[in-house]
């Protein structure tokens, strides 16, 4: 196909020119500088120059190199058009046929596999001892063929995997649907070693990771999946089932939300704003037309919203987030976003691969582009926001040009959405979390012993029995009281040497990570995320801020009736 070979053709030439202005010195090379008048004389570069080029250098590559790597065509090819494509924007890519279709998958939110989630163990030495199955999904096959929290892997389709660290492990658990993964396990409570034939399928990849009341009255969704193709009906979902539960204010969690699907992001704000508000606007390349996506919904959801956002809230969370602050719809609380204003569209090329070419910008309602600078061409800086040499502790100052929300409240372009209220996450020394990694065997080998009855005078949780999905935890599930604690106190002195001071000064790390263990084992691994929450502060500052929430969006109702809100009564 022609169009193929120009485009590779391209690429390639713009890397190999750039490499030969970077040989040794000790080769010595003349080259000629031509004059302005020979430049303006130049002929124009034609793609059968371009492919003229390529031809030739690959052809002395294939004769000449002697380096110790060997050439890999494919990953030649791709690294050459992600060049071309990243000094037009950090967000246009190439995918090779394998990348499109991991691509594909993320987008379908499912993957193919047995669906369970693992984890690996080290003795007092650090040598990892085994994997074990931390928590199977609903529905999914590891669940359906029975393995519990606590199983020992010994082996997968005939791979010896005791002592292997559990990234090795997942690899071989993982293959294409209905492929047969053959474990040799280790069950906790018995001892007993079985064999189980597990049928790899696929495992649904939620993009709500949970939803459920925070207290009365306050429902909550942790959106960090993603926006797929099944997002809004997940949130839809989600939303009845809150409501059914008296929910009245709503917390929506988009930290670390990479963003997705534009459709996706602009549904679920529809779910909120009424028919007429603007989501975004789309302006492409010159000569195009503008897109205006606009709500659609004459009967929209009236519930006070408070949004969390951090630095890897991007893209169609963005879009999200930009709209109800706009708007004046929801109370954004957190860190300042990512800053990704520029939507890509999908271009299929030949031999499976797919080119992600960034198409547009967008603008939230109040016309902001929150697309962070990238002329610089520093892709370490712009993906890290700085890097190391950022400063956490400055105060983030405004980046562009003044918008206003409908109530007249000045928001920024160029850097991202910067939230209504600014909290930063509790953050710990590298020393600190040095110490915390090294209780993390010793937490989870007494929580086996825990969970499989043998400490004693705590035989009271052991659990035994399936995991209970979809449950809201309690206060009254599983409490770490002194004598579980001091008990982990005893066993992990004992094996593993650890100081009680050493224990002591991270008593709540400690508890904390005994009582995500038992939640995993009794509830699985999603509603064990609610026990992190209750150390959240970002969380409670987003419950003090539902009234503020509230009252913004009364105040936007009131301009949109043609009152200010001072006229409020």
């Amino acid at each position: 196909m022609r169009t193929r070979s120009i485009f590779l053709s391209a690429t390639a030439f713009v890397v190999f020119s750039a490499a030969a202005f970077g040989q040794s010195t000790a080769v010595t090379t003349t080259v000629e500088v031509p004059s302005r008048a020979s430049e303006k004389s130049a002929p124009a570069v034609t793609p059968e120059m371009i492919s003229r080029d390529l031809r030739e250098a690959v052809n002395i590559i294939q004769e000449n190199y002697g380096g110790q790597k060997a050439l890999d065509y494919n990953q030649v090819f791709k690294s050459s058009i992600d060049s071309m494509l990243h000094t037009l924007d950090p967000h246009s890519n190439y995918f090779d046929a394998k990348e499109f279709e991991e691509f594909k998958t993320d987008q379908s939110s499912r993957y193919y596999g047995i669906g369970a989630t693992i984890g690996d163990m080290s003795d007092p030495s650090g040598k990892v001892v085994a994997t074990f199955i931390k928590a199977t999904f609903d529905g999914a096959p590891a669940n359906r063929a029975g393995l519990r929290y606590g199983d020992k892997i010994l082996s997968v389709n005939g791979v010896n995997t005791v002592g292997k660290p559990y990234t090795e492990v997942r690899d071989l658990l993982r293959g294409k649907k209905g492929t047969v993964a053959k474990l040799v396990i280790e069950r906790l409570g018995t001892g007993k070693q079985e064999t189980v034939e597990i049928v790899r399928d696929a495992v649904r990849q939620p993009s709500i990771r949970e939803a459920y009341m925070l207290k009365p009255g306050v429902g909550y969704l942790k959106m960090d999946g993603g926006f797929t193709q099944t997002t809004f009906m997940e949130f839809i979902s989600d939303m009845r089932a809150l409501k059914a539960q008296g929910m009245q204010q709503l917390i929506i969690d988009l930290r670390d939300n990479g963003g997705g699907l534009v459709g996706q992001a602009c549904r679920v704000a529809n779910v909120f704003l009424s028919e007429g508000q603007t989501v975004m606007t789309q302006r492409g390349r010159v000569g195009t037309e503008t897109q205006r996506y606009d709500a659609e919904n004459p009967t929209p959801d009236r519930s006070p919203v408070v949004i969390l956002v951090n630095r890897n809230t991007a893209s169609a969370s963005e879009i999200l987030a930009g709209a109800m602050q706009d708007h004046d719809r929801a109370l954004i609380v957190g860190e300042g976003t990512f800053g990704k204003g520029l939507v890509q569209n999908p271009f299929m090329v030949d031999y499976g691969g797919m080119l992600l070419l960034t198409i547009a910008k967008y603008t939230t309602p109040s016309g902001r582009l929150i697309q962070r600078d990238y002329s610089n061409g520093d892709l370490y800086s712009y993906y890290t926001d700085g890097g190391s040499f950022r400063n956490d502790d400055a105060p983030e100052k405004p980046r562009g040009p003044e918008s206003h929300t409908d109530t007249g409240r000045a928001v920024y372009s160029g850097g991202g959405i910067t939230p209504d209220v600014t909290v930063k996450p509790n953050m710990i020394t590298v020393a600190r979390d040095r110490v915390q990694r090294g209780l993390l065997s010793p937490i989870s080998a007494f929580s086996f012993e825990l969970i499989a009855g043998r400490i004693k005078g705590l035989e009271n949780y052991k659990i035994d029995r399936p995991i209970t999905f979809d449950h809201d935890l309690q206060a009254t599930d599983f409490p770490i009281n002194d004598t579980l604690y001091n008990a982990f106190k005893a066993y992990a002195g004992a094996k593993y040497k650890v100081k009680a001071a050493v224990a002591d000064s991270e008593r709540e790390f400690v508890q904390r990570m005994l009582r995500t263990e038992l939640v995993q084992a009794a509830y699985g691994a999603e509603t064990s995320y609610q026990v992190f929450n209750e150390y959240d502060n970002q969380i409670a500052k987003a419950l003090d801020s539902l009234p503020q929430a509230k009252r913004l969006s009364l105040d936007a109702m009131k301009v949109r009736a043609g009152t200010s809100p001072s006229e409020q009564k």
